[in-house]
């Protein structure tokens, strides 16, 4: 092993290339400072090589297959099959573009990147190894923004057929049969879509209840698609081991699959950065505490998955210009009133602020409209979901929850009407497009107001 013994010096260094770490480095960038951006694996981080892009284009495609075989109902008749090898190569070719967009973003602000794996040395320098080269880096500051992997579970360790989300989204062959295990947004998301490519789907959750975490409103239209598409569910159980393309579960029954996808949560990484050596602390989860402006130490901030919340993409890239603003001087705190989650579920489910089950305890209304009486939902074929709104006695809204065909759409109005207090009667009083599922913001907002327009005042 070459070391270098001469250490170089930047005034940020930033830790992780995800949603996060290039929009830290962009934005300082912009403020005039000196940026050299540190990453072991490509631009862009996981989520758009490995995560949310390709999985995104992966749904998309199932989609057309299947509502290629729904269009029978609707008088077209066709026949598809699936190259996998191709797709494969097309979700490859789709995330090579983006990540060339943000290369050439990263280029042209000056920002300079290094390829190679940075560990903490001490607290303003960091040991960098690329191959059998190590160089050092000092800093004025450093933003930590290394993202999250999957979890191992005990007694499924990776291997050809046990493989993370990741490594699914580049099989070149279409599994017969899948057993996911984990019921979260990632299981139901790739469940959906490899049910819809022509794979014999399970999944296997733990709890009592896909999407845990999620209004059980919002649940339940996607657990009886599922059923519609003949994934089978199996909840309050966990797999003990999976053996010759077999998985036995706890409580003794057993499933058949080619491969297993295992996507029971993720686990930040801050154990491989030897964040100690810099006088960061850790909760027992592993996650870097922080303090309002994300600060970590006096010159490192942390960002993303390696921090406590949800671990969502918009919601580091967020957290960048936070941190780019207190490092500069700026007396700034992330604190958001919300922060929206979406799962690409079939149908799709929006979750923002204040859930319907927390309003109910607080004995706040929640106001719904059911898509059964939307004219767009109808217009599709798609008419199970719902859309609901949380306000509280002052009429101000607090929550926005959907599920139906293209409500993550919705979220950043329904994000929006929250960050800036909006009232039930100002979504009310906002002309909508005709027919669009954001239309169903209004009529909720009606309900709420008490004069619904397309349903009886019963649905309040």
């Amino acid at each position: 092993m070459v070391v270098g013994a001469v250490a170089s010096r930047t005034e940020l260094a930033i830790i992780g290339s995800g949603p996060g770490g290039y929009a830290a480095a962009l934005q300082a960038a912009d403020a005039g400072l000196e940026v050299t951006l540190i990453d072991s694996g490509p631009i862009g981080g996981v989520c758009l090589n490995v995560g949310c892009i390709p999985s995104k284009a992966l749904i998309h495609t199932a989609n057309r297959r299947w509502h290629a075989i729904e269009a029978a109902a609707w008088g077209l008749t066709s026949s598809i099959s699936v190259d996998m090898a191709t797709l494969s190569d097309k979700l490859v070719a789709t995330t090579n573009t983006l990540r060339h967009g943000v290369t050439s973003l990263l280029r042209d602000a000056g920002v300079n990147v290094v390829a190679g794996h940075a560990h903490f040395a001490r607290h303003d320098r960091l040991s960098i190894a690329h191959g059998d080269l190590v160089s050092h880096l000092e800093f004025d500051n450093a933003i930590l923004a290394t993202g999250s992997r999957p979890i191992e579970l005990p007694g499924l360790p990776w291997g050809p057929t046990t493989v993370d989300s990741s490594k699914a989204l580049r099989l070149r062959e279409l599994p017969s049969s899948i057993l996911l295990v984990g019921g979260g947004y990632i299981g139901v998301e790739l469940g959906t879509a490899f049910a819809k490519l022509g794979s014999d789907v399970t999944i296997v959750e733990a709890g009592d209840q896909l999407l845990s975490g999620l209004p059980s409103e919002l649940a339940r239209p996607v657990a009886k698609r599922l059923d519609e598409l003949g994934v089978v569910v199996s909840l309050g159980r966990h797999v003990i081991s999976i053996d010759e393309n077999r998985a036995t579960l706890s409580d003794g029954s057993s499933v058949a699959c080619e491969i297993a996808i295992v996507a029971a949560g993720r686990h930040p990484n801050t154990d491989t950065c030897s964040a100690e050596q810099a006088g960061i602390k850790l909760t027992p989860t592993g996650h870097v505490v922080v303090g309002p402006d994300l600060s970590a130490t006096d010159c490192i901030y942390a960002i993303g998955d390696v921090t406590p919340g949800l671990a969502l993409a918009h919601r580091a890239t967020a957290q960048a210009e936070v941190a780019v603003k207190a490092l500069l001087g700026n007396n700034v705190t992330f604190d958001p009133a919300a922060v929206p989650a979406v799962v690409f579920s079939d149908p799709e489910i929006l979750s923002v602020g204040v859930t319907p089950q927390q309003a109910t305890a607080h004995g706040w209304p929640v106001a719904q409209f059911p898509h059964i009486a939307s004219g767009r939902a109808i217009a599709v074929g798609e008419p199970s979901g719902v859309t609901m709104i949380v306000s509280d006695p002052h009429g101000t809204v607090r929550g926005v929850h959907a599920v139906g065909p293209h409500v993550s759409e919705l979220a950043g109005e329904a994000a929006l009407a929250i960050e800036m207090a909006a009232t039930v009667g100002d979504l009310a009083a906002t002309i909508h497009a005709h027919p669009t599922i954001g239309e169903t913001l209004v009529e909720a907002a009606l309900v709420g107001l008490g004069r619904p327009l397309h349903v009886r005042q019963a649905t309040r």
